[in-house]
Order: structure tokens, then sequence, then C-alpha cells
């Protein structure tokens, strides 16, 4: 539901200053002249270099502190020296530390505010470019790619404005550090070199090996993001045919390779730390060996030693800042390329239909010698087209499938590339599409799509589209949420509310691609009447309508007839009649089929000359006013109205929002990441970093003590074992470091392979109620950014954790030892840093959880625009969508900029409690330095200068981890949501060799879709036998898809039983019930992939089998003609086919199971008649051994069934042949009365 927030914002054009960057951004793509990157700049640029200026003037504080540290121990060393120098050289160090904290946090503050702009500028350019993309761009593009471009590839842009000015800026510090050694120890600095002359190419090539690793995992991540967004979307088709085990492994196999990459990635990068931490050894251990062997007489004290480790830490520093700035702009460049090719896809032409029509006189659509195609590498789908409409008028198209009656709407809205002629409509447009779009908002915010609501006219149109008594059941009435693509109502319903949201925009041209199709024969007398007719609310109108509704076209002003794609005939009924063309072809073959069929359709002898147009003030009126009175008194009992029945406590919300926990995180998600990394694996690398932390104690004290040896005749004694201990400790160190970094991050691998696959599982067997429920933006939310967190960020960040907490124990130890009364000021500065650290993450944390909530309804917004995108650019409403998501992206920065801006409280106060601690050690220092060696001094306040960065960095490692493993905790929720019932039961052998007849038995079978609902079906009895064909009718929301849900279990029976051949199927597995049972439902449903993946997702069938199973849809000819035939590839949601190419190809794929019972649930009704009733005379040939039932709307397709069953209310009504129905004049003869069949 829009909220009221976004009503206000949108008045007050909220979003619209927050969005200028992507303006400038559009303005700069249009001219074509500049790369993405240099249009970031110069939207950008000014405010980094303000930054880059803040993080200069932290360096130049940064190298003074050495030079006091010098000065110190040269004062510890002079015992000469008055006790106030010491005093003075320490608070001077800290006052620099405290300025070098102020500058780096300013110039952090700056980075973090500037991504934040970044990603709403890069997010309000992706969301206008899905505007505005093609047909070919939207095969290339799919919400699942396109919530990574907004996600994943975002934040590392973001990264890469933190970490950008470290690959000049630490080449600088390198040489700084460079001549500062030179001054310490001479010619022995040059030593250094050689070991970044050995470390440098070895980075450089272990950095470009795994961003191949990185780049191949992105493909990977891509692909299972498209496949799951496809898998989440179309779940209800997945589980009628029990193919969710089929979709996980496809996933999964997806994922085995994305994590393998990962697995490689993260051993590279294991070895590239191992080598960045120890390149401070090695620069020491090479420059210390080389000053004290060469030349004897040179000595290693205290000042040079400890300095020249100072300079060398800051080195190292500098040194892995590189490699992290180049690996994050390597990162960022996959990144920017990736966005770069999605706004480079081809967007729609706006030439190829206009709405200025001053050279159209009285014409209210033109289209001049029009040839359309859905993209430039396909042949056209129409050719030829010269169509003039006149104001208000109604237009009928009618055609085979496949003729391009939809091509042909699309191509007046300007969604096809225009190769030749020209467009015009006159005025605005209003579109309903053939597959319903709905937004998941309230009725009235999808019927009123942004206009201001008039009640009066409200009601009217409410009334016309027959949707009065399905708001009356509503709990909330027009106020009611229905859900995302309107899964909480039926199909009928939806198509109503679309239509519904076209009339009341009073638009001055209609296009109408089959909005009867959905809707019963009552229902869709009654929109004729109040909508289309002479009197209704659209007759002043320029309509346009695609129909398969025959019986309708006396009716119209003029008829297109289409055939491949050309305008075979064009003219009024009576006029296309007379010439008795293929138009009249069509429509004798259509009087045949329905004589055949049994049907009394009226002949055209009868028509002629008494049909007048919708214009005539005589019109003759198709349906009864009675039968039109009583459709309106209808109710509707679909799954999504029940609920709304009783969901009053909810006010008229079906879909449940997401959960924002409080407080800080519990431990026991903490156990349960760790369970999944494994508890040996855990052990074993606390064992690892507690090693590695000792012996870089030792390889510190060893040095100490080296300092300290005394000096004889100009010499230093034990040189060679000093040295040769230093190196053996530093190389013992590096490989613990190594270990223990790759045993976290690998270890992090293992727990994100458990933690996807118990999610996919879970949700996998979650039930139908739970995807009607739950947002497709929260589902995506935690596959996408939330196992991004699992996968990389927390094993990181507990790496970095891990590291820092055992060095901060070192360091501890370390000034305790050397200045015992240190302690004194380290306990309740410690105290002080765990205060700040728990006020700090309860409230990041908290502002996670809410940022995390805050995204999802981003991605749905994104997710609801790609698939309605048609409609939207139809009404021309793209701003008023822009602005709703710049509204949400809005919502979502609120949230981000407080979670900024506390990082840089927390990390400044540590930082100045840091510099604390450094002043305290060093006074402690100069009051003891009687009895404190120079190498101890030097040690204990080489240490110290470390604990700032260390506290920090460790502080916020594990807020960061706190912060992430709120990932951990929202994938979890979805574990311990309900679960449908066991697919597979093992203890049952006789599911083996079930169903042999398809014998149905209804044992007093009631059926109610939520706990404490009125039933939806009441106390059902009935036998059907093997192999009989049923036929389902009855008034819309009577049961009859309901019947089909409890038949195959999508909800379970609220009392009594369903036996098949004698079974209860309450008994059974799931995919041992579904996988038996065959269902064609009404919405079809096709998956981004082959059309061979599509007909035979399980690939169980030869491909001889396959073009057998096309040619009996009709569709052999169509296919052969593709250019890879099988292998043609569909794009999400089989976009490249129309809707009645997709329900041949859905019909195809269940002949291929030749189930032994059929269920058919409006399955042809997107298909003209004459197809209908070839397919009905195909399934009957094919399943003549199998019992099928065949719901429907339209009378003609169950009038050859041995039985009809009639539902009314949940119950059966009637139940006998069709011939004693009929003659028994009850419920099924008014129905054929209504359908104009009586």
């Amino acid at each position: 539901m829009e909220s009221a927030a976004f009503k206000k914002g949108q008045k007050s054009e909220t979003g619209v200053a927050e969005a200028e960057e992507t303006e400038v951004l559009l303005q700069s793509e249009q001219s074509q002249s500049w790369p993405l990157l240099k249009v970031f700049w110069s939207m950008f640029g000014t405010y980094f270099l303000l930054g880059t200026v803040c993080l200069v003037i932290c360096d130049v504080f940064l190298f003074s502190i050495p030079k006091l540290l010098s000065l110190f121990l040269e004062f510890i060393e002079d015992q000469e020296a008055p006790t106030w120098h010491g005093y003075f050289y320490a608070f001077t160090m800290f006052l620099l530390a405290c300025l070098q904290t102020l500058f780096e946090q300013r110039y952090m503050y700056m980075c973090l505010v500037l991504g934040l702009r970044l990603r709403t500028a890069v997010t309000g350019l992706v969301y206008r470019k899905i505007l505005v993309m093609s047909n070919a761009s939207r095969k290339a593009a799919t919400v699942g790619e396109i919530v990574n471009l907004v996600s994943v590839d975002v934040q590392k842009l973001m990264d890469l404005i933190i970490y950008f000015n470290g690959t000049w800026l630490a080449p600088i510090r390198i040489i700084v550090c460079f001549v500062f050694l030179w001054q310490l120890l001479g010619p022995s600095a040059l030593t250094s070199i050689v070991v970044f002359l050995f470390l440098l190419p070895l980075n450089f090539v272990i950095t470009k090996k795994r961003s191949q690793f990185q780049e191949t995992q992105m493909k990977h991540k891509d692909e299972r993001a498209k496949l799951t967004n496809a898998f989440l979307s179309d779940i209800k088709v997945i589980k009628l045919y029990g193919w969710e085990k089929t979709f996980m492994e496809k996933v999964l196999g997806i994922r085995t390779q994305e994590l393998q990459a990962l697995k490689r990635s993260q051993i590279l990068f294991s070895a590239s730390l191992a080598s960045f931490h120890s390149s401070t050894f090695l620069i020491a251990f090479a420059m210390f060996a080389v000053y004290t062997l060469v030349d004897n007489t040179h000595v290693l004290d205290a000042q040079k030693a400890f300095v020249s480790v100072t300079l060398i830490n800051i080195l190292n520093t500098a040194h892995s800042f590189l490699p992290f700035s180049i690996n994050a702009a390597v990162q960022a460049k996959v990144s920017l390329n990736r966005l770069a090719a999605f706004l480079n896809l081809e967007e729609l032409n706006p030439e190829s239909s206009s709405r200025n029509t001053s050279d159209c006189a009285q014409a209210s659509i033109t289209i001049r010698n029009g040839t359309f195609c859905w993209s430039k590498e396909i042949s056209p789908c129409l050719r030829r087209i010269d169509l003039t409409m006149p104001q208000g008028s109604l237009l009928a198209v009618v055609g085979q499938v496949g003729a391009g009656k939809s091509s042909l709407l699309s191509a007046l809205l300007g969604e096809l590339e225009m190769v030749d002629g020209c467009v015009s409509m006159k005025d605005t447009v209003a579109y309903v599409p053939q597959q319903a779009w709905i937004q998941n908002a309230s009725v009235e915010d999808n019927i009123l799509f942004g206009k201001e609501m008039d009640e009066t006219w409200f009601n009217t149109v409410i009334d016309a589209c027959a949707l009065k008594p399905d708001l009356e059941s509503f709990p909330a009435g027009q106020k009611s949420e229905i859900g995302e693509k309107g899964i909480n109502i039926s199909g009928g319903q939806k198509q109503r509310v679309n239509l519904a949201r076209a009339v009341y925009q009073k638009a001055s041209v209609y296009l109408l691609d089959d909005p009867l199709s959905a809707v019963d024969a009552h229902v869709g007398q009654h929109i004729f009447e109040h909508v289309l007719g002479p009197n209704g609310l659209l007759k002043d109108k320029t309509c346009v309508l695609v129909t398969h509704t025959i019986n309708i076209l006396p009716q119209v002003d003029n008829i297109v007839f289409l055939v491949d794609g050309t305008i075979s005939e064009i003219g009024s009924y009576q006029e296309l009649l007379q010439r008795n063309g293929a138009f009249a072809e069509f429509l004798h073959s259509h009087v045949t089929a329905e004589e055949n069929a049994g049907a009394g359709f009226p002949g055209i002898g009868d028509t002629k000359g008494t049909i007048t147009s919708r214009n005539d003030s005589s019109q003759e009126k198709l349906f009864s006013d009675n039968s039109a009175k009583s459709s309106a008194m209808g109710r509707e009992t679909t799954p999504g109205s029940q609920d709304c029945t009783t969901a009053a406590d909810a006010k008229g919300r079906l879909t449940k929002g997401e959960k924002t926990q409080h407080g800080r995180v519990h431990t026991s998600i903490y156990a349960a990441y760790l369970k999944a990394t494994g508890l040996p694996l855990c052990v074993y690398i606390i064992l690892l970093f507690t090693c590695q932390q000792v012996v870089s104690f030792f390889r510190g004290y060893w040095l100490s003590m080296w300092t300290d040896d005394p000096v004889h005749n100009g010499t230093q004694q034990h040189t060679e074992l000093r040295v040769g201990v230093f190196g053996a400790l530093g190389v013992i160190q590096a490989l613990g470091r190594f270990a223990s970094t790759a045993a976290v991050l690998l270890g992090g691998v293992l727990a994100s392979q458990k933690l996807f696959l118990q999610l996919l599982r879970n949700v996998a067997r979650s039930p139908m109620v739970f995807f009607e429920q739950t947002p497709i933006g929260n589902l995506l939310n935690r596959f996408s950014k939330e196992m991004d967190a699992i996968d990389s960020v927390i094993p990181d960040k507990l790496k970095s954790l891990l590291g820092f907490l055992f060095n901060l124990l070192k360091i501890y130890i370390v000034i305790i030892v050397a200045t015992p009364r240190a302690a004194m000021a380290i306990v309740p500065l410690t105290v002080l840093y765990a205060a700040f650290q728990h006020f700090y993450v309860v409230t990041s944390c908290q502002l996670r959880r809410i940022e995390a909530v805050s995204r999802s309804p981003i991605y749905s917004h994104i997710s609801e625009t790609f698939q309605g995108s048609s409609v939207i650019r139809a009404y021309k409403d793209q701003e008023r969508f822009i602005l709703k998501s710049n509204f949400l992206v809005d919502e979502n920065q609120r949230i981000c900029f407080p979670g900024a801006v506390a990082d840089r409280w927390l990390a400044t106060n540590l930082e100045l409690l840091g510099n604390g601690i450094v002043l305290f050690a060093a006074l402690f220092a100069a009051m003891g330095r009687t009895y404190l060696s120079p190498g101890t001094a030097g040690f204990s306040i080489s240490y110290a200068l470390q604990i700032t960065g260390v506290l920090n960095w460790m502080v916020r490692s594990w807020t960061e981890i706190e912060n992430n493993i709120v990932s951990v905790e929202r994938v979890r929720e979805y574990l311990r949501t309900p679960k449908e019932a066991p697919w597979t039961l093992n203890d049952k052998p006789q599911g083996q060799v079930w169903l042999t007849e398809g014998k149905i038995e209804f044992r007093n079978y009631s059926l109610r879709y939520r706990p404490n609902l009125e039933l939806a079906l009441k106390h059902v009895n009935l036998s059907i036998k093997g192999q009989e064909k049923i036929g389902i009718t009855g008034r819309t929301g009577a049961g009859k898809s309901t019947l089909a849900v409890g038949l195959l279990r999508l909800v379970e029976a609220a009392e009594g039983a369903i036996l098949i051949d004698g079974l209860d199927i309450a008994q059974l597995g799931l995919h041992d019930l579904r996988s038996k049972i065959t269902v064609i439902p009404q919405d079809p449903v096709l998956f981004s992939g082959s059309l061979r993946m599509n007909l035979d997702p399980l690939n169980q069938y030869t491909d001889a089998d396959i073009w057998t199973a096309l040619e009996l849809t009709q569709l052999k000819n169509f296919v052969a003609d593709l250019p890879d035939q099988l292998e043609y590839k569909c794009t999400d949601q089989g976009e490249n086919l129309s809707t009645g190419q997709k329900q041949l190809v859905c019909l195809a794929r269940a002949l291929l199971r030749k189930a032994k019972i059929l269920i058919l649930d409006e399955a042809t009704a997107a298909v003209d008649l004459e197809t209908d009733l070839q397919i009905q005379s195909t399934l009957r040939t094919q399943f003549k051994d199998s019992t099928v039932l065949t719901i429907a709307h339209r009378i003609n397709t169950i009038m050859d069934c041995d039985r009809i069953l009639v539902l009314e209310n949940g119950q059966i009504a009637e139940f006998d042949t069709p011939e004693h129905l009929k003659a028994e004049k009850g419920l099924f003869y008014k129905l054929m009365e209504e359908s104009g069949f009586a």
C-alpha cells in the first residue's frame, strides 16, 4: 500500500532535490561524450578533493610521531636530560596523534557521505533505465541482475571512494618512510627496496588472479540471482508440478561454482595478507641483518631499532593499503563495466509512437505503412500495417494465436522497434495488458494509479467493472491491500482491477488486450454492457479491443483480422461477412466447431441485417439485463478474498511486513554461525591465532634484548645468533598468519554454504500461504544482499577481529611488563572503551536492521516496475514511479546516514582514548627511566603507538560483525516458517505402483485457506470414475479452482478426505502426489532458458517426444521457424512469446507428462476459439485413458464432457451429464443462457 508518507512526500517533491545527481548523470549519459567514471568525477570530484586534503594533513601528523619517538628514546638513554623533556615529548606525541585522528575521521566521514550520494544517483539512474528498456534489452537483463547492480555493484563503487586515495598516497608514504629509514640506518635502508621489488610483483600477480576469480564469482552470482528470482516468482507452478528439487539442484549447482571461485579467491587473499603483514618483519630483518653483519661496528641500539620498526609499521600500513586500494579499484572497474553495459542496453525509440496528432484531423489512431519488430535481430512481427480510427469508435482485433494481435497494441504504444512507417495517437492512452499487472498496494491505489480520488466516479467504475461485490467482501473494502503481483486475488479479479484502472483514467484512447478472457460469461456480459457497450462508460472513447470472444464482434464498429502479422481484412462485421474472405472462413470454422461441440452458437445467417454497431442508438443488446444484475450480486470467495474476509484485524493488509528485531543480536545467532562453520575448525582457528601472537611477542622481545646487548670495543656480541633467531621467529609467524587467515575465510565459505542450503530448502518447503504473504523483495534481499554479507563480509571481519583481539592482548602484556604502573591507566581506559563499544553496537545494530528492512521495498519496487514498465509507459506515469523510487531510496538513506555518523563518532572517541594509553605509557616510561632500559622502553612505546589503530579496528571489526551477523539472523527467520507436508514418504511402497485408474473420491471434504476463516469448500461428496471427463463450472468464486487446490494439496483439508484410486492423498508425499497429476494453470508460466528446458525441465524426454507434443498443440511450425528451434532462448517470464503461445507451450508440457489425472484451469482462455477447440480435440485423443477435470469459463469447452460439476458458494449445486442438466434448466442452464449457448 502506498504510504501516506510517500504521498505527502510526493506532493512536496521529496526526492527531487536528492535526485539532482541522477539528473546530471542522465544529461551526461545522453551526451555520449563522457565515460561513466568521468561523469562521476565531474559530479563529485570537488567534494572528494576536499576530503583528500584532510587525508594529506593527517599524513603530515602521522610522520611527525616517529621523529618525536626518536627524541623520546634519546631522552630515556640520556640520564642527564631534564625530566620535563620526557613529559614534553609525551604530551606532544599525544597532541599530534589527536590531530591525526580528527583529520582522518573527517576524511572518512566525507567519503561515506559521498558514497551515499553516489548510491542515490546510481540507483536512480538504473531505475530510470528500467523504464526505457527495449524488448531486446529485457532479454539481456533480469530482475535478479538489476537487484545485484543496485546492491552489490553499487557497494563496490562506494568502497572505491574510501580506498582510491591509497593508489597514489600509499607510494608517497612508502617514499617518505625510505627517506627517514636512510637517515637512521644509512645505505642498509636500500635493502627494503629489494624486499619491495620481491613482494610487489608477487602481490600484483595474486591480485590479478584473484580479480579473475571474483569476476567468475560475480558471473555465477548473477546466474544464481536470475534463477532464484524465477524460482521465487513462479513458485506456485513449480509446486504444482513438484519441480522444487529440480530447481533447487540447478540453483545449488550454480552456487557450488560460485563458492568454488570464492574459495580460490579467499586462499589467494590469505596469501596476499600474509605477505603484507610479513613485510614489516622482512624489511626489518633485511635492514637489521645487513646493517649489523656488513660492518660489525654498526650497533643496533633502541633508538635505531624501534623508530625503524615504527616507520616500518607506517610503511606496512601504506603497503597493505595499496593492494586493498588496487583490489577495490579492480572490483569497482568490474562493477562499473557491468553498470555501463546495463546502461548501454538498447532503449525504446520515443519516435516509434507519437501522441502529437495535429496532422491527423479527426483520426484518433493512425498507423501508416507500419512495419514493426520486437528487436532488430528478429524479422518483423507486423508488416505493412495501415490503420485509421476515428474518435469514439470501437475496433476489435481478431486472429489466430501468434497472428500479432498483442503486437499491434505494443506497436501503438511504441513498445516495438519501428522498421518503417509512422504511428500516432491522440491525447491520453489507457492500456490493459493481457496478463494483468498488479501493484503491491491497496485496491484503491491500484485503480487510482496516481490520480486524485473522485468518489462518485470511482464507485461508478467499480460497479461497471463488477468489482463492488469483491470489495464488499474485503475487510477494509477498497483500502484492502492485494499482494505482490495480485497473488492474493483471482485471475478474474486481477483483470477487472486492471480494467477499472484504465476506465478511471478518463483517457481518450483505450487499448484493451483480451480483458474478457479471464472472467466468467456473466461477468463478461456485465463488463461489456457497462464499460464497452453503447451505454457503457467508454461509449464516446476510442477503443481497440483484442478479443477471442467471437459473439461480441457484431457489436463493434470495425474489425481487424490479422494473419501472420499483416492485416488480412478490415471492416464492419457485416462487410467482412459479405466479402466471404478470410474472416468469414475464420468465423465459419468457429460456428462449425461450436456446432460439433454441441453448443448452440447463433448462426451467421441469423445475424445478418440485425446487428448494428456500438454507435448505433438502436443497437441490439447481446446479453440480458437479468443476468447482468445477478452477476453484479455475485460474491467471490477466492483465496485472496477469503483471506480478506477475516483479516479485519490487519486492516486490509494481506502481505506481511518485515519483522525488525530490537536490541543486540542474540548469542544463539553467533552460535548458529559458528556451528555452521564447524566447532573443530573454530578451536583450530583459536589455536592458530594464539600461537601466531606468542611467536610475534617473542620476536619483539628478542629485538628488545638485541638492542640492550652491551657494546664491547664498538661492537655487539652474538650478532649472528640474534639475526638468525629473529629471522626464524618471523618466518614461523608468517606461516601462522597465512594458516589462521585461510582457516577463517574458508570456514566462512563452509558456513555460507550451509546457511544458503538451509535457506533454500526451508523456503522451498514453505507452503503457498508463505509466498502469498511475503513480498518477493524480502526474499530476494535474503538471497542477494544478506547472502553476500555472509559470503564475504562476515568472514573478512571475523578474521580482522581475531587478529586485532590477539594483537591487543599482546600489546597489553608488553606495556604492563615494561611499565607495570601503566596498568592503572590501561584498566579504566579499557572499561571506557567497553562502554563506548557497547553503546555504539546496540545503536548501530538496530540501525542496520532498520536499514535492511528499508532496503527491501526498493528491490520490490524495481521488480514491480520491471514487470509493469509497458503499463507505466502507456499511462505516461514514469515521473510518479521515479518519485516513488526516490522516496524509497531517501527513506533508506535516512537510516544509512546516522549509521555513517555513528561510525565516525565511535572511531574518533576510540582513537582519542587510544592516544591516552600512548600518553600514559610514555609518561610512566619517563618517570621510570632510571630502571628502564632503552630497549624495553622502545619495545613498550612502539607497541603502544599501535594500540590506537588496533583498538579502533578491533571495535569496528566487532561492530561490523554484529551489524552483518544480522544477515544470519534475517536468513534464519525463514528457517522457522511453517512447512508443508513431506515431499516423499519412504514408508509408502504402494506409492510406486499407485494411480493406475484415476478414480477420484471426495468424502465430506472441506477446505479453508487460512486458520479461522470460513470454509471455501463445504462438505463436498462426489465420486469421479477413472478416465471420466468432468467439466467444472460455476460463477466466479464458486470454488472451482479451490477443488484443484485441494486435490494437489496446496492447502490441506480442514476436514474430510480425498481418495485417488482408493488411497487417501493425505497419506502420500506431496511430490508422490503432484508428479502423478498434471495441472495447466490459468496464467501460463515460462522460465528464462531454452524452449526445451521449459518443456522438459527434468530432461526426461527425447526430442522426438517434444516435437510430437508441439505438433499436437499447433506449435510445431512456429518452433521450426525459430532461429534455434528447441534451443530458442525464452526471456524472463517468456516475454518474447505471446500469451496464447505461452499457454500452448504449457499444454505441450502437459502432453509430455501423460499423467493419469489432468486438471485444466482456464487453460485455453488466452487462445482463439478455433485453436481452443482443436486443443480440446487433441486432449480428448491424447488423454482418453486419463481422468480430465476441466475448469472453464467458456461453456463450450465442457459441453462434450461426460459429466458437469456445477459449484455454488463452495458446495455442489449440480452434477450430471450435460444433456440432463440442460433438460433440468437449473443453474447450469442459466450459465448457458448467459453465455449465449442455451
